[in-house]
């Protein structure tokens, strides 16, 4: 697959099939996360990959409990305004991600990604990337998600035996599928409206009307 193909087309796939990956593609996935840059050098990262039916079972409720309380609370005002603004992109994520929430125990490969002794915990996010970047050019769809290490951050170290008392913490759960929508370029505003030019607030002078990618013509 051309690099930027995958750069431009590995978006969030919450919608995925309940087939199970092939081991070697999982281990191609966390070999290409690995091999990422950490600050340091430090690597202070380890990957729990969740395939066990009754590990995944478990986990459903707990990520379902989270999502409910991220819907009641931060994503509550989100939703009503884009109802109320007719905001259908936003709709369909929001339902998506509700499709995710009800079928999470369902997800064949759920990766979890912890890091220590990172105050930010920022490093390990090229190491994840990484792997989602893998897992496109196998046609496995990937989502990155917070909510568990957010709402439910003891009871899954629990589940999944993660040594709190040494100093982890989960970063991301990124469930992993064949993805039952389609690839393609995310929508998003032009890059010269979020980028700055030598100071804060000084747009540069170069524009990019629409994506520098897009699909070879048929």
């Amino acid at each position: 697959m051309d690099l930027y193909e995958a750069l431009y087309t590995t978006r969030a796939m919450r919608r995925v099939s309940p087939d199970p990956i092939p081991t070697e593609s999982v281990q191609r996935m966390l070999d290409a996360a690995v091999r990422a840059p950490s600050a340091g050098n430090t690597q202070n990262w380890r990957f729990v990959a969740v395939t066990d039916p009754d590990t995944r079972a478990a986990l459903g409720p707990l990520y379902g409990d989270a999502w409910s309380t991220l819907n009641a609370t931060v994503y509550k005002g989100m939703r009503e305004a884009a109802q109320e603004r007719g905001d259908r992109q936003t709709e369909r994520i929001m339902t998506s991600a509700d499709w995710l929430a009800a079928n999470f125990g369902s997800v064949p490969l759920i990766v979890f990604a912890y890091h220590r002794n990172d105050a930010d915990g920022s490093s390990i996010y090229p190491a994840v990337w990484n792997m989602m970047l893998a897992a496109r050019g196998m046609g496995i769809g990937c989502t990155l998600t917070t909510v568990l290490g957010h709402f439910k951050h003891d009871e899954v170290a629990e589940l999944l035996g993660v040594p709190v008392d040494r100093g982890w913490k989960n970063a991301a759960a990124v469930p992993c599928g064949y993805p039952l929508g389609r690839w393609g370029v995310a929508t998003r505003p032009p890059v010269e409206t979020v980028v700055y030019a030598d100071r804060w607030g000084d747009h540069p002078d170069w524009s990019v009307p629409e994506a520098l990618w897009s699909p070879p013509a048929d």
